[in-house]
């Protein structure tokens, strides 16, 4: 019994995320998350555009939490925003975005659209970044195109900092799916080791004698032999 009631109630809260996406339409709102309080249910949407999902005097966050009740059965919903101050970061905004482009402009633009995101991305600081284009482009067989730059993990717990979304723009030549992977700057990787002021102070603390004379050999033998 307690199984049923945990699948049920992920079941609700992906009913929930998909249709508050819906409802503010493809590109708006970024991630949906709920927390459970004391005093009722906290819905909070990551957007870039917090005056479109709020309305005027609040319009449309009223219309929201009355959906929420009714439809979901949500006793004391309280739908709280949260700001996206960097989109070229999120992985969801930016396939999002390729999409739109795609549906409005034709999907023989997916190389125009793909650049030009990949570049805002590029020149807004990021560490490394992945696009994915799939679909019936430009022939009629099904194929995928991949623009990227800069360090990216795949593997391991490194990989887990890493922001990666999914999108699908429905265009006249047929359905074309959109995946994004993002390294944002300053984030922390658990493998990567930069070398400072700070580090080199600390090898000098840590480091003896001999381990230091031993370097200076292994030097001082690799110079010799380049000059020969």
């Amino acid at each position: 019994m307690e199984e049923k009631k945990f699948v049920e109630v992920r079941k609700d809260e992906y009913n929930i995320k998909q249709f508050v996406k819906r409802m503010f339409g493809k590109g708006k709102v970024s991630k949906v998350r709920i927390e459970y309080t004391p005093v009722g249910e906290k819905i909070v949407v990551s957007t870039h555009k917090p005056g479109w999902i709020i309305g005027r005097r609040g319009e449309k966050i009223n219309e929201l939490t009355e959906i929420l009740k009714k439809k979901f059965k949500m006793e004391n919903p309280h739908v709280d925003i949260d700001e996206i101050m960097h989109p070229e970061f999120d992985a969801q905004l930016v396939a999002d975005d390729i999409a739109l482009t795609l549906e409005r402009f034709g999907a023989m633009k997916y190389k125009a659209s793909s650049y030009r995101a990949l570049g805002k991305i590029k020149n807004s600081g990021a560490l490394g970044a992945e696009l994915r284009v799939s679909g019936k482009l430009p022939s009629d067989r099904a194929r995928s195109w991949r623009f990227a730059f800069g360090y990216l993990k795949k593997t391991g717990d490194a990989a887990n900092v890493v922001d990666r979304a999914e999108s699908v723009a429905q265009t006249k030549q047929g359905i074309v799916g959109i995946k994004v992977a993002i390294l944002a700057p300053g984030v922390k990787v658990c493998d990567q080791i930069s070398i400072d002021e700070d580090f080199m102070n600390e090898v000098k603390k840590n480091a003896t004698f001999e381990e230091v004379e031993e370097t200076v050999k292994k030097i001082k033998k690799k110079r010799k032999v380049t000059k020969k």
